[in-house]
């Protein structure tokens, strides 16, 4: 091989080395929440995705480094552009042919037991081990999210509230067009569905405001549906509690019917006392038919009869 050829391979590993140091270094800075995990099930997600990466970095890097070589290789002013290229070594190499089946194949038998394990293990109906645990009701709306604290007797808007190393059961439904609950800096997203309750086991580890986010496209206020997360100590969860019962607006079914109408950009706020059966009856109202005469304690009734 000229001594040329080995300087151009050289320059070419270390432009591939210099990429891959400046995307680590991109990656460290650039405030990815998802790559910021604050609780263990965000900091289990990030394992997988990391491992994810690795596992097609066997396939994509290599791909890339031929891509450029080939480019050289055969670029107009080299010489082997103009010589007739036959390669016969396509099916009679049989060490190549073996590796390039084998490699991709062993990558995807090792992606598959990989998401097999994450999916069972990160289940979000899964309860996360706790001695206290705390339920959270949640209400997508056009285009603003309502958190009620059923035990506590309170709710927010667009604010939430949790105390530090507690896990938290969120219900979550909607009463506008379909949408998606997330906190990127603890777990992943579930989808909110008109007459339907889905679920989501989270843990705040680590102390600090978080955003959360709508994450399916639901129309004109998309953009401004958002909510802030405050992981706090216990004392300051009480604290936030005791203040919010006492110095509150109440929530009755009426005023939800007027919170609920669509609005965009809405200012956190806090409500007390809130209405034991307000989102059991925003549940079943999309579960009976338009012209029923049932009462709200017979639909709630049902709810309670229902698997």
């Amino acid at each position: 091989m000229k001594r040329s050829s080995i300087y151009r391979y050289i320059a070419l590993g270390g432009l591939v080395v210099l990429v891959g140091i400046g995307t680590a270094f991109y990656l460290r800075g650039a405030n990815i929440p998802v790559l910021e995990p604050a609780g263990p099930i965000a900091f289990q997600e990030r394992s997988v995705i990391f491992i994810t990466l690795l596992l097609c970095a066997i396939v994509v890097i290599p791909v890339f480094v031929l891509l450029f070589w080939f480019a050289w290789k055969y670029r107009a002013s080299s010489p082997e552009a103009h010589v007739q290229h036959r390669p016969d070594w396509d099916h009679a190499n049989i060490a190549f042919e073996f590796a390039w089946w084998l490699v991709p194949t062993a990558i995807i038998a090792v992606l598959s037991v990989v998401m097999w394990q994450s999916a069972h293990a990160l289940d979000p109906y899964k309860p996360i081990p706790g001695n206290d645990s705390l339920t959270i009701e949640v209400v997508a709306l056009d285009w603003k999210w309502l958190f009620i604290y059923p035990a506590q007797g309170i709710a927010s808007l667009n604010l939430l509230e949790l105390p530090q190393n507690v896990p938290v059961t969120f219900k979550i439904t909607a009463d506008a067009p379909m949408n998606s609950f997330w906190i990127p800096q603890l777990g992943g997203q579930i989808m909110a569905m008109p007459g339907m309750v889905t679920q989501l086991n989270l843990l705040a580890s680590k102390l600090g405001t978080y955003n959360g986010f709508s994450a399916n496209i639901s129309g004109e206020g998309f953009a401004g549906m958002t909510f802030k997360v405050n992981a706090v100590s216990a004392n300051d969860f009480d604290a936030w509690v005791q203040s919010t019962q006492s110095s509150s607006t109440p929530l009755s079914l009426a005023a939800y019917t007027a919170l609920a109408e669509p609005s965009e950009y809405n200012s956190p706020a806090q409500y007390a006392p809130v209405d034991g059966d307000l989102y059991a009856d925003i549940v079943m109202k999309y579960m009976m038919p338009a012209s029923t005469t049932a009462s709200m304690p017979e639909m709630n009734s049902m709810q309670m009869t229902m698997p």
